[in-house]
């Protein structure tokens, strides 16, 4: 009988074993991608290429990013990532672009780095300042081929939707987002509510009430404080009386007594 509950405990405990294991998420692989996701329009912004190395037996030789061509950018600079060489490319625009009061005649279409490595496990991001942003919401895909020391190419240029799955190897998307109005802060002790009343007569009264409210509070909280003091002291007296009462209650009445025969 107990081999038995034995055996069973056994393939309980293998049973619990295998659902957990079954329990654990896939691990998802890495893509190369842009930080941060989202810009203001209209200006410059400083952008990192995150590229993590997705292989075990291979590093990451060489990266290179395209710019997008329907909004092109005039003005990109890069950070040094030291053991790495940065070859920035441009090409002359049919139609110039208007900046301000500057005239943007040719924009950069590609960066190529090279000369670095990307070990298994590891990550490298590429800081680069790129200006001018488009003036309206608008999505720039930034289209990246990875090269592994092995000479495998992997090319992230799947613009994604925006409704739907992620595609396989997804580009690197920048989000240009219009300028929102922030909402203003709120002293600190003024409460978490966000809706105001601005009305004076509305404004004074709430004040005057909520002082009225805790001055009542205060008021009554005393008075009942008091009367518990006064209701102590009086079941004090009547005890003390009480007991004097019955301690002469029991003495011998002296008219009582006989004396003499």
């Amino acid at each position: 009988m107990s081999s038995r509950r034995s055996h069973s405990h056994r393939l309980t405990a293998v049973a619990l074993i295998a659902m957990g294991t079954l329990a654990i998420p896939a691990p998802a692989f890495a893509h190369v991608s842009v930080d941060p996701k989202t810009v203001d329009p209209g200006g410059f912004a400083k952008v990192s290429l995150r590229v993590p190395n997705e292989r075990d037996n291979a590093s990451t030789v060489q990266v290179e990013v395209a710019f997008p061509k329907d909004h092109p950018l005039g003005h990109v600079s890069i950070e040094p990532v030291p053991g790495w060489s940065a070859l920035v490319k441009k090409e002359r625009l049919a139609t110039p672009l208007k900046s301000g009061d500057e005239q943007i005649t040719e924009a950069v279409t590609s960066i190529v780095w090279k000369g670095g490595q990307i070990g298994p496990g590891e990550f490298q991001e590429f800081e680069m300042s790129m200006g001018r942003l488009p003036e309206t919401s608008a999505r720039l895909a930034f289209m990246t081929i990875q090269t592994y020391s092995n000479r495998e190419v992997v090319r992230w240029i799947e613009v994604p939707q925006s409704e739907g799955a992620e595609p396989e190897k997804p580009a690197p998307m920048l989000t240009v987002a219009p300028v929102t109005a922030k909402p203003a802060a709120v002293p600190a002790g003024s409460g978490s509510s966000t809706e105001t009343d601005t009305s004076p007569a509305s404004s004074g009264a709430g004040r005057s009430s909520v002082v009225v409210t805790e001055d009542a509070a205060a008021r009554w909280l005393g008075g009942a404080g008091l009367f518990a003091g006064v209701i102590g002291i009086a079941t004090a007296v009547l005890s003390r009386r009480s007991r004097a009462s019955a301690s002469y209650a029991g003495t011998p009445n002296a008219s009582r007594v006989k004396v003499g025969p």
